[in-house]
């Protein structure tokens, strides 16, 4: 075990402690954090902002309220319901389709639900289940982000997000992640979906992971993981770093999506990013933030995206 240990630190691997003690509590003001826990508050910053953010139809605030959804949604064909205060992917419902004449609404995932289901579903979200801490939340109505081609033989049938790490303003890390069957479309790492991590430099894939083990190919489609080249790094990134100005949270993970209609898209802020990343791309963070750490505050977005293609896209050594 301890040779383990000292072969993740040889490589720069920043482990749950040394990232909650060094990074989250010394640059994350705790009373910063319900602008990114709460994704109703993050959307109102952005929009703010002039940050562009999936279409808001609106806000079930009380189970009164959850019979107003076919109402809400009436003229959307589809549309995504989600906790404003959860966190992983859970309790969220991606509606690809709603069959008025026998009020049901198919899922992204193929499965049908029935008006019933759908308002326990939401009074679920109300009472709190998939919240941070069991308490009491509102359940977001909002457009359903439109598959983008870059992706179509590297997802099961959901909508990839791209995820990046920024410190202190700069993007020190990030990956695609793709849905599969066995994440039921969504694109969320602990419930299946692969991880695939990109060049800082080029926005280029290089490596895959469902859990902790690599991949190769997408599970589903065959498709190499390496290789695909994402649309508008340079863009994407410089949107990444922007969010630093948005929360004033130093350690933060920034998940945007690709519209084929709209473009990129903020979908929602992290506080606490996971370190799977690291598999991912198969190469640790501490390097990456240790030079971060060096440069002197003030630098202009431009600057800083520049600084992550061109020398932390070369920081860090290869995992082995």
């Amino acid at each position: 075990m301890l040779a383990l240990i000292r072969k993740l630190q040889a490589n720069g691997v920043l482990g749950l402690n040394e990232r909650n003690c060094e990074y989250i509590m010394r640059y994350n003001p705790r009373r910063l954090y319900p602008l990114v826990d709460d994704k109703l508050s993050t959307k109102r910053l952005a929009m703010a902002a002039g940050l562009p953010v999936p279409e808001l139809y609106g806000v079930i605030n009380s189970h009164r309220e959850v019979r107003e959804l076919p109402k809400m949604v009436a003229a959307h064909r589809d549309f995504v319901v989600k906790p404003a205060q959860g966190s992983g992917g859970d309790g969220i419902l991606v509606v690809s389709a709603r069959v008025k004449e026998r009020n049901v609404y198919r899922l992204v995932d193929g499965s049908i639900l029935g008006e019933d289901d759908i308002e326990h579903h939401l009074s679920n979200i109300i009472s709190g289940q998939y919240s941070l801490g069991g308490h009491r939340d509102v359940a977001l109505v909002e457009y359903c982000v439109k598959f983008d081609a870059t992706f179509s033989e590297h997802s099961f049938r959901g909508v990839p997000d791209i995820r990046v790490i920024v410190f202190r303003g700069y993007p020190v890390l990030s990956m695609v992640r793709l849905p599969t069957r066995r994440s039921h479309g969504k694109a969320n790492l602990h419930q299946g979906a692969v991880g695939a991590g990109l060049d800082l430099a080029t926005g280029r894939t290089t490596h895959g992971v469902i859990g902790n083990s690599p991949v190769t190919e997408h599970p589903d489609t065959g498709a190499a993981i390496a290789g695909l080249q994402l649309p508008q790094w340079l863009y994407l990134l410089e949107f990444s770093a922007r969010c630093y100005e948005l929360t004033g949270l130093g350690y933060l993970g920034v998940d945007i999506v690709l519209d084929r209609d709209k473009g990129p898209m903020l979908l929602e802020l992290n506080a606490r990013p996971g370190l799977n990343i690291q598999i991912a791309n198969r190469c640790g963070l501490r390097s990456r933030l240790a030079l971060v750490e060096r440069q002197a505050a003030g630098a202009p977005v431009e600057e800083r995206v520049a600084y992550a293609m061109h020398t932390l896209a070369a920081a860090a050594p290869a995992l082995n």
